[in-house]
């Protein structure tokens, strides 16, 4: 956590000249999997909070395809890559965000591995919006018309041997062998973090995690 404590910090430092604007302000955190980002953006959330500001985290997890559309679609083993999100909803709920109000959200729950509609509540006094994503900065048509949106955006580097260790663990950690573990995460995770690191546009501020 020492190490997410610390980017925060860059990253809560880097919106200080960020005044009050009567809109809301929508933070990207962008970065591969793997990058930390769901733990970046919670104690950036955590931080805003303590200066006063009425934030909240909102993921693009939610927006998950559920598995029986996947296996439909014979994606279920690529769960996770661009194509397996609804993009369309996500954009259409980023530019509900963005225009203000209360907005409701549907939240991915690990651990039934599905997104659950209506999860979340986005309050009308929420002006900070900590937006975090693989894909919030996605070169690729429909993805890229989302980076107009954000008033500043924030990469997550992280290097490549540490993206490996940490994904391996992700999956020793919903159980999977040694070997399925690093069989998903090299075969699948990786080649998909370097099309994210390959096919994103440049954010405002790139942060080592």
């Amino acid at each position: 956590m020492t190490g997410a404590r610390k980017t925060a910090g860059v990253i809560t430092d880097a919106l200080a000249d960020l005044e009050p604007s009567g809109t809301r302000h929508l933070i990207a955190i962008a970065g591969p999997p793997g990058s930390g980002k769901s733990t970046v953006a919670v104690e950036v959330v955590r931080r805003l909070e303590s200066a006063g500001r009425a934030a909240a985290l909102v993921t693009m997890d939610g927006f998950h395809l559920d598995n029986t559309v996947l296996i439909d679609r014979g994606q279920l083993e690529r769960k996770g890559a661009p194509e397996t999100f609804d993009l369309a909803g996500f954009a259409t709920a980023i530019g509900r965000l963005t225009h203000g109000g209360e907005v409701i959200l549907p939240v991915f729950d690990r651990t039934r591995d599905a997104s659950i509609a209506g999860a979340q509540v986005v309050g009308a006094d929420r002006d900070w919006l900590v937006i975090e994503g693989n894909y919030l900065l996605f070169d690729a048509p429909g993805w890229r018309d989302l980076a107009s949106l954000w008033t500043r955006s924030f990469h997550l580097r992280t290097p490549w041997e540490v993206l490996e260790a940490r994904l391996v663990q992700r999956w020793l950690n919903h159980g999977k062998s040694p070997e399925a573990a690093r069989d998903r995460a090299l075969g699948f995770d990786i080649p998909n973090a370097r099309r994210i690191e390959t096919d994103s546009i440049r954010a405002d501020i790139d942060v080592a995690n």
